[in-house]
């Protein structure tokens, strides 16, 4: 096996908090037989940045188009089998739904909850990447977008 096999490579992920007042905009979806929530969120692909990702995960999964206005932060986390993922988590704005479009296959629904919905269903969360994320988010956690670049 090669060096290069044998390296270890991270999923790499992006989320979005999608704030409008005080309510979160959040998916339920089903992984493994279990209804989970997570915030609109997604892997990176080819030839796209992750802020570029965010947006479109958000749109693919809820039906909403977002203003990005913030990176909120990266985070590691294994997942139980091992799996390894870096997930980078911006702040963004509602600016139009299309209740027309399909979500994404697995999304159940796109849902509003406050942070003190989003707690009482803390047992629901698909990893705990999504209420670290709100945390930070309510502590007013907040980089300019540019600290992520993309070099060319």
């Amino acid at each position: 096996m090669s060096d290069l096999a044998q390296r270890w490579a991270p999923h790499v992920t992006v989320a979005t908090v999608v704030a409008d007042g005080d309510r979160l905009l959040l998916v339920q979806e089903t992984i493994d037989g279990r209804h989970v929530l997570n915030q609109p969120a997604g892997h990176l692909e080819p030839g796209e940045s992750l802020a570029e990702a965010a947006v479109r995960e958000t749109l693919e999964e809820t039906g909403w188009d977002v203003e990005l206005n913030a990176f909120i932060g990266c985070y590691q986390w294994r997942a139980p089998d091992g799996t390894g993922f870096l997930r980078f988590c911006y702040a963004a704005r509602p600016l139009r739904y299309h209740p027309e479009r399909v979500l994404d296959t697995g999304i159940e629904a796109a849902l509003w909850l406050t942070t003190t919905e989003l707690q009482a269903r803390h047992e629901q969360l698909r990893s705990p990447l999504v209420w670290q994320a709100v945390v930070d988010h309510l502590a007013g956690q907040r980089h300019p977008l540019g600290m992520v670049k993309e070099v060319a």
